[in-house]
């Protein structure tokens, strides 16, 4: 999915013969070398299909916090002071698996396919339209939303009962008012279709392309970047390849940085996914057992319910400023961080290790 770079001394670039003679004293770039031009686009989605799966279930308790952070009503002072306190009450209060890990069944249910779609559209995309000569910047970033177009069609729906679930936590969670009460994730999508109808599943959806298309451009511009750099300043001839830490942090930096500047659009998409639709009978539905843990602290504009992308993001600015729309900014950037590290990764390495069993 990403290029790797490599100084590779043994093939000229390909380019053009009448631009092949550069300017006096101008040196010539690294050349890209991208082992998955030659790999099989089966081993592609595989090992992308592993990468984002792992990694989205490693970092799925840092998702979880991040969630509730966004979603939580305002109330003075609000249950979830910040990414650490959220961390450890929400640890304390509901457990490892039904707290920080809820949600997590649909969650991987919708990554395996679509992060494998992804990763296969990406890469089919980008080797045809490279074969026309179109610059690799322009080819990654029209590459990366025809992926996240294709693979939304699967994580938007399962994106959606995944939150909802998380921001609930435990079936009857005295702990945490979300607005609806699930035992599991079956049971989530029953009512989701029996309430609130099919097109529920697709709550948000604009929002999650709004998101993700910006996200994956921004992922990869800088991806690319800093690995031109590391390897201007890490690498030799006798040594092209960077290392594991280097991959590492690349990754990181990657995801961090795309993450932070998306972060209004995420909470938008969280909030647009968990509200209850409007004079919805999925009112009826709710269980008498779940409490909210404020309510007369609870500001009454709160309940304001979002028509669309920009009434959110108006209406927050107006209310509660700009630190509004980056509500969940650490945990979002810890999250888009190490899950693109991790992803990225475990990637390379697998595809590596396909390539050598190929052989």
């Amino acid at each position: 999915m990403i290029e790797n770079f490599k100084y590779d001394t043994s093939k000229q670039p390909s380019i053009p013969r009448e631009q092949s003679v550069l300017p006096p004293g101008q040196v010539m770039s690294p050349v890209k070398y991208d082992h998955t031009e030659a790999a099989p686009i089966t081993h592609v989605m595989f090992a992308g299909g592993l990468g984002g799966s792992t990694a989205d279930f490693l970092m799925h308790s840092i998702d979880t916090v991040k969630t509730r952070l966004q979603g939580q009503k305002f109330t003075k002072p609000p249950k979830y002071q910040n990414m650490r306190n959220a961390y450890t009450t929400i640890l304390k209060q509901e457990g490892l698996v039904r707290g920080l890990y809820g949600g997590v069944t649909p969650a991987i249910m919708g990554s395996v396919p679509a992060t494998t779609i992804y990763f296969g559209t990406y890469e089919i995309t980008k080797r045809k339209i490279t074969a026309f000569g179109i610059p690799d910047t322009i080819a990654h970033l029209t590459a990366g939303s025809v992926g996240d177009m294709m693979a939304s069609s699967v994580y938007v729906p399962s994106e959606v009962l995944k939150t909802r679930l998380q921001l609930q936590g435990r079936y009857n969670n005295p702990h945490f008012f979300s607005g609806y009460n699930y035992k599991n994730t079956w049971h989530a999508a029953q009512m989701l279709y029996k309430f609130e109808g099919l097109s529920a599943f697709y709550n948000g959806y604009r929002a999650t392309l709004l998101r993700d298309v910006p996200f994956s451009a921004l992922q990869f511009a800088f991806y690319e970047k800093f690995k031109v750099w590391a390897i201007r300043y890490t690498t030799t001839k006798q040594n092209p390849q960077l290392s594991l830490e280097w991959e590492i942090v690349i990754g990181t930096l990657a995801g961090g940085l795309a993450g932070a500047l998306t972060t209004p659009l995420d909470v938008m998409k969280t909030l647009l996914q968990t509200q209850v639709e409007k004079q919805s009978k999925a009112k009826k539905s709710f269980s008498s057992k779940q409490t909210a843990t404020t309510t007369s602290s609870t500001i009454k504009i709160s309940h304001h319910h979002y028509n669309g992308i920009l009434d959110g993001l108006n209406w927050n600015y107006k209310h509660y400023g700009i630190s509004a729309l980056f509500r969940g900014l650490w945990p979002r950037v810890a999250w888009t961080a190490m899950q693109s590290g991790m992803m990225f990764v475990i990637y390379e390495q697998v595809l590596e290790l396909l390539e050598k069993m190929s052989h």
